[in-house]
């Protein structure tokens, strides 16, 4: 059975706190510089990671978050700059030290794993300088973490896609690498096991302590993940600090949107306030008469009563999805409904006349061009 994974993945993963350790490595990125086609795709990119952190890279399709990781596992060379790890120079223009001797461990996002070769010596590969008895040891080791030791005689299509996601994750920590490079390795997985999934392979990767890059587009994967999140824009960082920091304090609207869905009002700042339809918000440090946007997350953005006080809206549309409500609230002065996400509530119904109150926790004020 090969493609997605299935039901029995999320299964039989090996005790918590057995994968071996690795003496964490840093890495800095320092003005990194790769052109393809003529065409910038990271531009003077400044990226350091401690070691032992985990670092997630999010951003949109295009914006050089697999470059870079290209870059810091060797494959990719660059035109300016330098990549270091543990102060060492492993990239600059004209150097480019290859992957096998960064002491680096790589897990893409289609695995690349060795059609030819059995579970065990996958995991093998990448142990070729140990001896034969210590190699055996990691690589079974490693195996027995992510619950493939029965499968050690297996070849990689006789696994299901989840399998082989653990495969992949184990041949990158069995040599105990100072620094793991992760490329999307959620991204093939069924939505359903994905949770679960990505907690085991969190699990091990804070057991084996090593310094991880993890490439993603899911700003809910990045924040759950990342001791910090660096947000990747047109090939540099527009943003960059923990999970709580860029959702609450995003840089601009446009990192704003990216982290999730907004309700939009376009105001005008008068004596420090933001009038919109729903109600005063707060927009200290504006200038009276500057255009503003305000910014309501679906989330938390505005409280939902069936009785005033209030602003008055309804409800256009509801959909449930596991647990959760998925509303559509009209309310006049918009122009389109606002989206409001919450805990289910069987009493909500479309066509229903509601009350709205802003949560200002959740409400962010940005200034327009």
């Amino acid at each position: 059975m090969t493609g997605r994974a299935q039901s029995g993945d999320v299964q039989n993963w090996g005790m918590r706190g057995t994968a071996g350790v690795s003496f964490a490595a840093s890495l800095e990125f320092d003005g990194v510089c790769v052109e393809l086609g003529n065409r910038p795709v990271l531009d003077h990119l400044h990226l350091s990671l401690r070691p032992g952190e985990i670092v997630c890279l999010l951003g949109e399709s295009g914006s050089g978050k697999s470059t870079a990781l290209r870059v810091a596992a060797g494959i990719q060379p660059v035109s300016a700059g330098a990549l270091r790890i543990n102060g060492e120079v492993m990239s600059a223009p004209g150097r480019t030290v290859p992957p096998d001797r960064r002491g680096i461990g790589l897990m893409f996002q289609d695995y690349a794993l060795f059609p030819h070769l059995t579970v065990l010596q996958n995991v093998l590969f990448g142990l070729k300088s140990l001896g034969r008895a210590a190699a055996l040891d990691q690589a079974r080791a490693a195996l027995r973490r992510v619950g493939l030791a029965g499968r050690e005689k297996d070849f990689p299509h006789q696994l299901s896609g989840g399998q082989q996601q653990r495969l992949a994750l184990a041949r990158s920590v069995a040599p105990r690498p100072g620094l793991l490079l992760l490329d999307e390795p959620f991204s093939s997985l069924d939505a359903r096991l994905r949770e679960t999934v990505r907690d085991e392979t969190l699990a091990v990767l804070r057991e084996t302590n090593a310094t991880s890059l993890v490439v993603t587009h899911d700003p809910e994967e990045a924040m759950i993940m990342g001791d910090r999140v660096a947000l990747l824009r047109h090939g540099c960082i527009a943003q960059i600090g923990t999970a709580k920091e860029l959702y609450r304090q995003p840089v601009d609207l446009a990192a704003a949107r990216f982290l999730s869905p907004l309700g939009e009002v376009e105001t005008h700042v008068h004596s420090g306030i933001a009038q919109t339809p729903l109600g005063p918000v707060a927009a200290p440090g504006f200038a009276d008469g500057t255009p503003v946007t305000v910014a309501i997350r679906p989330v938390g953005g505005v409280q939902v009563r069936a009785e005033s006080p209030g602003t008055p809206g309804r409800i256009v549309a509801r959909r449930d999805a596991i647990g959760v409500d998925l509303l559509e609230v009209k309310i006049d002065g918009l122009d389109a409904p606002l989206g409001v996400r919450q805990p289910a509530n069987g009493t909500l119904t479309p066509g229903q006349d509601i009350f709205l109150v802003l949560n200002p926790e959740h409400v962010l004020v940005f200034g327009r061009d």
